[in-house]
């Protein structure tokens, strides 16, 4: 039995791995300046970015555990850092689009990895809360740094070429496929649990992704255009939202699941439906700071909720890793969405549709937080006479699982259970206790008979 994947190596992983979809609004922003192309244009490179990581993800979805997760990671890892290096150098469209595109699988490799070690992990809620935390800070971080570096499209490539290169020394805490901690190693070909569940979240997550990003993709446009702030002030409104955003992932790691999961999601989906709305029709910089900061506030505390449900519908991660590539599919659909809305009836009605878009999405979120609230039934569980769950008895590691325990109806038990045996009694000696003991027809009269 293999060992279990480190906890800072996997965050480190998922920190490589999201650090693109956070930077896309000043990557496709530097696109359109530098390169001289329409929004449109600059949004189809962020997309086909966006669209590669996701097709790693649905690529290496049941294949991580067979591959390795170190050779996997170091595999994605080696592809971000020569893809978005070349993206960096290269000042022709083609050789950007291609770089962006193989820097794009190896991070949605990164994030596979990453997905299947957190849901081998005890808590995969905290585990993918701390991936966020990490990945926000920063972001947040870059948001400062890179518009008073330099400009051009070539430093948010970099940042991400070398932060791949930074958490390389991680991957020696990977040791191939991670052993689930809660259960014995499923067998290799075992169907994937809670089918119906998955399916549904994975799609409701491409729309939910779709509408998250075509905000973030034109947040830049709305801010500079719209609001009329410069690069620094809305590149620094964004620092101080993923500021505030850490605190908001810290205290959805602090609560847990204490309150289920089905309220997170449906409500915080209801409120950054509000935030899309403020935001996309900010007009200074007060109504765009309160929008972009209480959306950036809001959407990680979302997500990891939604990543830590999809890691309880399976401990192997292959959920875990289907959903995510699922989420970056609608990422990456969303900069051109976005940029397709706010040429064709502008910023304020775009916000409107996607508003309306996540109101809608909230219903089967929350449905299936309702439906698949934990982890599967595991070993030593407990069924009433009904067949439905008492409770789960979760082993330790390495334990094998036992037999699911029917607790049988007592009353049913005793009305079909053999008579007990009559013995019959032949004292020598009358008992001077007043109570008899009680003996059969036969041997009271065999003893009057004497």
């Amino acid at each position: 039995m293999s060992r279990r994947p480190a906890r800072p190596a996997l965050i480190a992983l998922f920190t490589a791995g999201y650090l693109a979809a956070y930077l896309l609004p000043t990557i496709v922003g530097r696109l359109a300046a530098g390169l001289r192309l329409s929004p449109t244009q600059a949004g189809l490179i962020g997309s086909a970015l966006l669209l590669s990581s996701a097709a790693a993800g649905l690529t290496l979805a049941a294949r991580v555990e067979r591959v390795g997760a170190r050779r996997a990671a170091r595999a994605g890892l080696l592809l971000a850092a020569v893809g978005y290096g070349t993206a960096a150098l290269a000042d022709t469209t083609p050789l950007v689009v291609a770089g962006a595109m193989i820097g794009g699988f190896g991070s949605g490799t990164a994030t596979a990895v990453a997905a299947t070690g957190i849901a081998a992990q005890k808590d995969p809620h905290r585990a993918s809360t701390l991936g966020l935390l990490s990945v926000s800070a920063l972001a947040a971080a870059l948001y400062l740094a890179i518009p008073r570096i330099s400009e051009g499209h070539g430093l948010p490539f970099a940042a991400l070429a070398c932060t791949a290169l930074a958490v390389w020394p991680a991957t020696s805490a990977l040791d191939g496929p991670a052993t689930p901690d809660n259960c014995a190693a499923p067998a290799p070909k075992s169907p994937l649990p809670h089918a119906r569940s998955g399916l549904l979240l994975a799609a409701a997550l491409v729309c939910w992704s779709m509408a998250q990003n075509a905000l973030w993709g034109v947040s830049s446009r709305i801010g500079t255009e719209q609001a009329g702030l410069s690069e620094v002030t809305v590149g620094s409104v964004f620092a101080v939202g993923l500021g505030v955003a850490l605190l908001g992932v810290i205290g959805a790691g602090a609560v847990g699941v204490r309150l289920g999961r089905a309220l997170p999601i449906g409500a915080g989906t209801a409120a950054i439906a509000c935030c899309v709305v403020l935001s996309a029709r900010a007009d200074d910089l007060g109504s765009f700071a309160t929008g972009e900061i209480a959306w950036n506030t809001l959407y990680p505390v979302v997500l990891s909720y939604v990543l830590g449900l999809a890691a309880s519908l399976d401990p192997r991660g292959r959920w875990a890793v289907l959903i995510g590539a699922a989420s970056s599919l609608g990422t990456a659909c969303g900069p051109l969405a976005g940029s397709v809305l706010a040429e064709s009836a502008g910023f304020t009605v775009m916000g409107v549709v996607l508003a309306v878009g996540l109101l809608l999405l909230a219903v089967p979120l929350t449905a299936v937080a309702l439906h698949t609230g934990g982890r599967p039934l595991f070993a030593g569980a407990a069924r009433r006479h009904s067949g439905a769950p008492v409770g789960a008895i979760v082993p330790p590691s390495g334990v094998l699982e036992q037999p699911v325990v029917e607790l049988f109806d007592i009353e049913s038990t005793i009305e079909t259970a053999a008579p007990a045996p009559e013995f019959k009694l032949q004292p020598s000696v009358q008992s001077p206790d007043p109570v008899q003991p009680e003996m059969s027809s036969s041997s009271y009269a065999s003893t009057s008979a004497m």
